[in-house]
């Protein structure tokens, strides 16, 4: 699937190895450099292809109020008003503040139908590999190409190679797509699909949901990977039919019957294959400073001294460290002082159904903040009054945004403060300054929430 995409996309290559690639996608966050757009204006050129740019306010904006007043400080007041001048000046299609469709590009992108199989899909953004679950070619890229995307609808690009990662069988009660993604970077590390690209097949995978496949690819590239993919099926399509930017009538036939296509065949051959049994999978938990710290939520943190190579001895011993944790402590029972549900792992109308699935008739034990990731997905969790399990069970509801995944927009953890996170990245500071980041799935966040420590969700009932 991989090779048929980068093929057809290919405009020039090079004898050393870089192919110039045509873009069919390029999002645009308020999270770019404002060198980025200023780079287009000192040499007085103009975006090549505004009608395939789209741009929103996502990272800096405040979950308090769709008001630009909102916006914590007027540093990052202006970098959503640069978006707002630059999308102006050349005719991109921007999803302001107030439009009710805003919120974080890689749930927006996919909601609206924008993103489409068979696509190559860029942004400044590293989990662009998100759009990959609808069987297109999505990575991020740096300020640099993102300007050069900007001038000439094209991107210089080293072909990756290919890998695939094949789940089967029934995954076990309580484990979800971020289970099993989190189960898969546990067992090859985050350098374990360093410089491919990650197909990911198998009957487990088949049977995920679209936002489960999102929620897989969007991690892809903690694995290093350059991008995850899904094969289009009866999924995609059904996902896609109704989505407002898909083609209509008879150009919807014409698509499906190319999407359709993209599926590698039967005897397709990868540089690297990865098999795993969704049935050994357990709800997991991170532990460490690194998306491969992570284990059932049954187990125990490892001694560092029972490892052999000694610079990830070392990194283990320093992040453990920095979370406060000792070799040998059950993360059951874990206490944690916040939970953070939302981001764009885990931001959409499934993850709130399954965390309000637990919260509903419980109340929080601590601070719990639940972000949907756009306007339509908070308007549809409220048309199904998930906003008032939420709210009833002491939850803060909000507005969307990426808000404390990154804790760039004023919503973040105070210095030790320990949070249960459905976010993609439990780094060193992530969430706030001494923050310190335990990923899971949304149930597992709201089982957590209820119990003010970190709990199997399988205890619950409703999970």
């Amino acid at each position: 699937m991989f090779e048929k995409i980068w093929d057809s996309h290919t405009v020039y290559e090079r004898p050393d190895g870089q192919t110039l690639l045509y873009i069919d996608r390029h999002y645009v966050g308020d999270d770019l450099p404002l060198e980025a757009f200023e780079a287009l204006r000192r040499k007085g050129l103009k975006v090549r292809r505004p009608d395939l740019t789209f741009a929103m306010p996502d990272h800096y904006v405040s979950t308090r109020g769709r008001s630009l007043a909102d916006t914590v400080d007027a540093e990052r007041r202006e970098l959503i008003e640069e978006l707002v001048r630059f999308t102006a000046e050349n005719g991109i299609f921007l999803f302001p503040l107030g439009d009710p469709r805003q919120g974080i590009v890689h749930v927006v992108g996919p909601e609206q139908g924008l993103s489409q199989p068979g696509m190559t899909i860029v942004c400044g953004d590293s989990h662009t590999s998100t759009h990959g679950a609808l069987g297109a070619l999505g990575f991020g890229i740096g300020a640099a190409e993102v300007s050069h995307v900007f001038a000439t609808q094209t991107l210089w690009q080293r072909k990756p190679r290919t890998m695939r990662v094949t789940v089967s069988g029934a995954p076990g009660p309580g484990v979800v797509a971020k289970d099993i993604v989190m189960g898969i970077i546990a067992h090859i590390g985050v350098a374990g699909a360093a410089g491919h690209v990650i197909e990911y097949a198998g009957s487990t995978i088949c049977g995920l949901t679209m936002e489960g496949r999102m929620t897989l690819c969007n991690m892809s590239i903690e694995a290093g990977a350059r991008a995850g993919m899904v094969a289009p099926d009866a999924a995609t399509l059904a996902y896609l039919k109704s989505r407002p930017f898909v083609p209509k009538g008879a150009q919807w036939e014409n698509v499906v019957a190319r999407w359709t296509a993209l599926a590698s065949e039967a005897d397709a051959v990868f540089d690297r294959e990865v098999a795993l049994d969704a049935a050994e999978i357990a709800p997991m938990v991170s532990w460490g400073t690194s998306p491969e710290d992570a284990g059932p939520i049954t187990g125990r943190i490892p001694d560092p001294r029972s490892i052999v190579d000694p610079i990830k001895r070392a990194r283990i011993e320093k992040g453990l460290a920095y979370m406060g944790l000792d070799a040998g402590t059950a993360l059951e029972g874990l206490s944690v002082d916040r939970v953070f549900i939302g981001s764009c792992t885990n931001g959409r109308i499934e993850d709130l159904r399954m965390a309000a699935s637990v919260l509903q008739g419980r109340r929080t034990a601590v601070p719990t903040l639940v972000v949907p990731g756009s306007g339509q997905v908070r308007a549809q969790a409220e048309a199904e009054g998930l906003d008032r399990i939420f709210l009833e069970a002491g939850c803060d509801w909000r507005h969307a945004g990426c808000s404390m995944c990154l804790a760039i927009n004023g919503d973040m953890l105070s210095e030790g403060e320990r949070c249960a996170s459905t976010t993609n990245r439990n780094f060193v500071g992530r969430q706030g300054r001494g923050s310190r980041t335990h990923l899971m799935s949304p149930p597992m966040a709201a089982a957590a929430a209820v119990a003010g420590r970190l709990i199997d969700v399988r205890q619950l009932s409703g999970a």
